[in-house]
């Protein structure tokens, strides 16, 4: 029989994961009062448009979900019994906690967020280009040392706004996060400004660049007093480190005096341009109104470190990474998309995005708590099967999300990419951290499609087209896990001569975090005959199957 033959059969036992019949009981707070929030204020919801959530998810799925949506990849078949040894009735809290702060995965927990961080500030395709201005390992070692202690995000941002340095490890006064500033400061900043209030205050205010907004009371002078922020800042030209191989341009980011479009360094102002053709002048002034001295000379008023403290001091902050975050481990977040909260597009539940934005600023803006409310949350724990009582929650359809079940989405192709490793235990013998991100950016590149918008947008084209399957069914990543030479996963397994059963249950915990049904199972058995006993051949056909089912694809 042909993998050809095999795979149709495998593919729909796969699919289906076993759930509970009985509706979702009201759930364990765990004693935090922000998850008993977040409970009750979803809850509500439910109440309101007068449905019922699903059932809660199977331990083993669930745990799947938290190890893809915080670390990045699916959890190993060790990691896995280990959760299911823990009898305790808090052992959902248990692993969150684990994951969170146990040393043996922080520098795990430190690659995924700064994989996610690196992507939302420069793109996947920042810094990737022949003479980029950006030095991606530049951004990525900034981000990584950053999550990797912890660092609050308030603090983070401010960095962030204000970074000044060289944007290449090796370079003299090296700060990687100029990498966020380093390709948006042409035009005047125009990119600087946008990126700026999307990112940190979810607001998009670059529609209001050339006129107003159509749909609120935002003008185009906030725009353009924003904007004026930052025109004492330059980027020039730096020294490469020796023995760089000058891939990429060695720059600089520094802020300097900036004597005004009218010449008159106090009060240094700038110009723009109305749709009737007339000019109009903008000062340094914040989106809520607050206003900083006109001066253009850095020793009297340094401009974006101004800004930085209007940033940190906004309610919008702490609301916009909530939201953020909410909309990472929800599927969707309280509005859609998640970093456009301004006030023509109101968020689905205004009372708990508040809430949490609260609570962030309160608990000191650590994103380790953020991640533990909502992944401790009734709504985050539920199966992504839909009940007839639930059934009209459809997002895909226009539906605002009323999360009473886990809404299915598909893997990100850098989480595929490191489940694909950790699935087959190739991630035991990976090089140093660079190495590891050369090879997996090498591998994105065929997925990366880049716009050429005025934002500069980009996404990813991992969406299942037939290219796609036919390099999942075929491609060397995974022509490479189901390999049969010696010291493969697959030869080490069969070589090992445990039992077919106990075989198969690893290959089903590696890939889609349960055991199999007895239908799969005997599938598999078959299989075993059909080789005529040779495992390696079987569990091959089996562990290629898996691998390519949306069951092993989809984050359920």
């Amino acid at each position: 029989m042909s993998r050809w033959q095999i795979l149709p059969l495998a593919i729909c036992l796969v699919f289906a994961v076993s759930a509970g019949s009985q509706a979702a009981d009201k759930s364990d707070d765990f004693g935090i009062p922000q998850v008993a929030e977040i409970n009750e204020k979803i809850r509500l919801g439910w109440e309101d448009y007068g449905i019922s959530p699903s059932p809660e998810e199977i331990d083993t799925v669930w745990a799947r979900r938290l190890f893809l949506d915080v670390l990045g990849r699916v959890p190993s078949v060790e990691e896995l019994s280990e959760y299911a040894r823990d009898r305790s009735k808090d052992k959902r809290k248990n692993l969150v906690d684990k994951i969170l702060y146990d040393e043996r995965y922080t520098e795990e927990y430190a690659r995924n967020w700064t994989t996610i961080w690196t992507n939302i500030l420069i793109g996947r395709n920042g810094g990737t280009d022949n003479n980029s201005q950006i030095s991606r390992p530049g951004m990525q070692k900034y981000l990584r040392d950053s999550f990797a202690r912890n660092k609050p995000y308030d603090q983070l941002v401010k960095e962030l706004v204000t970074a000044t340095g060289a944007n290449h490890p090796g370079m003299p006064e090296f700060n990687g996060a100029v990498n966020f500033y380093m390709d948006k400061l042409d035009e005047n900043g125009v990119q600087a400004t946008a990126k700026t209030a999307q990112i940190f205050l979810g607001m998009q205010v670059q529609c209001t660049q050339c006129h107003n907004h159509p749909f609120n009371e935002w003008k185009q002078e906030k725009f353009w007093n924003l904007n004026a922020f930052f025109r004492q800042t330059r980027a020039r030209r730096g020294e490469m480190p020796a023995g760089d191989d000058g891939a990429m341009r060695a720059m600089v980011l520094s802020d300097g005096d900036f004597m005004g479009e009218g010449r008159n360094i106090e009060n240094a102002e700038i110009y723009y341009e109305l749709r009737n053709g007339l000019l109009k002048v903008a000062y340094p002034e914040f989106l809520d109104g607050q206003k900083i001295p006109t001066s253009g000379r850095v020793a009297e008023v340094n401009r974006r470190e101004e800004l930085a403290k209007f940033i940190v001091d906004s309610g919008s902050l702490p609301e916009a990474v909530a939201n953020r975050y909410w909309g990472h481990f929800m599927g969707y977040g309280f509005t859609k998309p998640v970093d456009d909260m301004g006030p023509h597009n109101r968020p689905t539940h205004p009372e708990l995005v508040t809430y949490l934005g609260e609570e962030v600023r309160k608990n000191s803006f650590n994103l380790k708590d953020l991640i533990r409310w909502i992944t401790l949350s009734e709504a985050y724990g539920l199966s992504s099967r839909i009940t007839k009582s639930n059934a009209l929650d459809d997002p895909t359809v226009g539906e605002p999300p009323k999360f009473s079940h886990f809404y299915l989405r598909q893997m990100q192709a850098e989480q595929l990419y490191e489940s694909l490793l950790v699935a087959t235990q190739a991630h035991k013998t990976r090089g140093n951290y660079e190495d590891q991100e050369k090879k997996k950016s090498e591998w994105m590149r065929q997925f990366v499609t880049a716009f050429g918008t005025d934002e500069g947008d980009e996404a990813t084209t991992f969406n299942g087209t037939i290219p796609q399957a036919l390099m999942m069914f075929n491609g060397d990543l995974v022509m490479d896990a189901v390999s049969t030479k010696p010291g493969s996963f697959i030869h080490t397994m069969a070589a090992e001569g445990r039992d077919g059963k106990e075989a198969i249950n690893d290959l089903y915990m590696a890939t889609i975090a349960r055991r199999p049904t007895r239908n799969e199972l005997q599938a598999a058995n078959y299989l075993i005959g059909v080789h005529k006993g040779d495992m390696a051949k079987a569990l091959q056909d089996v562990f290629w199957a898996l691998l390519n089912s949306n069951e092993f694809i989809l984050n359920h």
